[in-house]
């Protein structure tokens, strides 16, 4: 968990495998160095050397990495070629390894956080429309999971969770991350929860989520917010802080006893529908201008079960279906 006073860093794991990286830096050094070379060298006119008057290439290499590193000889200097070489070669590179140890000592302490600040602001610039999971245990986990194999960009997910190793593993989904507590204001605005198109709530615990569903509903009043609590008697509390859908496991698990005792196939079919796995799917989209004033079940996309008209909703046998308006909300099973 994030230590107090301490801001949490909004991160995603970079593109670039690791090899790749170190690749790059490699390859930039050697073409500095080459750089400076070849001007020292196409300019050697202008450097003497008083030992024997003459420069050879031997002589820019030392004298190039003598300057880069910054380094002064006074009364005691490599006079040889093969003591130059050396001297650039192998000398040189081991002071710029020590000088680097301390700068890297620098920048653990002193420019890590600025340089983190600097990258999680062009993140915080990007977020717009994107979903956020507080809590990545095994619910949240799946939820990721399953988004993911809906074709959500993992790029455009992001995961908060105090755990760790939690975070490690959502990191490794593509998702960004941000190790904290969910429940503050400051981390949901770090995330730019108000510019979020869904929130997913599993954190674990009914009163965490029920605090997070509160804090988020107060800071973005049209968010979309899906909250798992586990207590039946916490769905109106979850509902009363702001929930747009609550979802119970139990409750769910218990329907589908229930509708396998009237048949083996209902509940392998809700399955199919709730799964991408599935050869069918539930599908919510809204009427389409050609099908507004006809009825539901002339349309083409799918089976219609439902319209939400308003704050109401209607079967697929209701009258009211038989003239689609504009503005409704379709329910269908759709195949994959």
């Amino acid at each position: 968990m994030t230590a107090p006073g301490r801001r949490a860093i909004l991160r995603q794991s970079s593109a670039l495998p690791v090899w790749a990286s170190i690749l790059w830096r490699v390859v930039a050094v050697l073409g500095l160095v080459g750089i400076a070379i070849g001007v020292h060298w196409f300019d050697r006119e202008g450097l003497r050397d008083n030992y024997d008057g003459s420069v050879s290439f031997i002589d820019v290499i030392y004298f190039t990495m003598i300057s880069i590193t910054t380094t002064g000889y006074g009364d005691i200097a490599p006079v040889t070629e093969r003591a130059r070489l050396f001297d650039a070669l192998i000398v040189s590179p081991i002071r710029v390894f020590v000088v680097l140890l301390f700068i890297g000592t620098t920048y653990q302490f002193v420019l890590r956080r600025s340089w983190e600040r600097w990258r999680m602001a062009l993140l915080q610039e990007k977020l717009t429309g994107h979903v956020v999971v507080a809590g990545f245990g095994k619910t949240g986990s799946e939820a990721v999971d399953e988004l993911i194999a809906r074709g959500e960009d993992a790029r455009r997910i992001v995961v908060i969770d105090p755990v760790a190793a939690n975070i490690d593993a959502a990191q490794k989904l593509g998702c960004i991350v941000l190790q904290a507590d969910a429940t503050r204001d400051a981390t949901l605005n770090d995330v730019c929860v108000p510019r979020a198109r869904a929130l997913i709530v599993a954190t674990g615990r009914d009163d965490t989520s029920i605090l997070v569903t509160l804090t988020a509903r107060h800071l973005a009043p049209n968010l979309t917010i899906s909250v798992i609590v586990k207590a039946e008697d916490n769905e109106f509390p979850a509902r009363a802080a702001g929930a747009t859908t609550v979802i119970n496991p139990v409750s769910f698990a218990g329907l589908l006893l229930a509708g396998s005792c009237k048949g083996p196939h209902i509940a392998d079919y809700l399955l199919d529908l709730a799964s991408i796995g599935g050869p069918v799917a539930l599908a919510e989209r809204p009427v389409a201008p050609e099908e507004v004033g006809r009825p539901l079940s002339s349309i083409t996309t799918g089976l219609g079960l439902r319209v939400y008209r308003g704050d109401g909703k209607l079967r697929f046998d209701s009258p009211e279906v038989q003239a689609l308006q504009s503005g409704d909300m379709i329910v269908e099973v759709v195949t994959r």
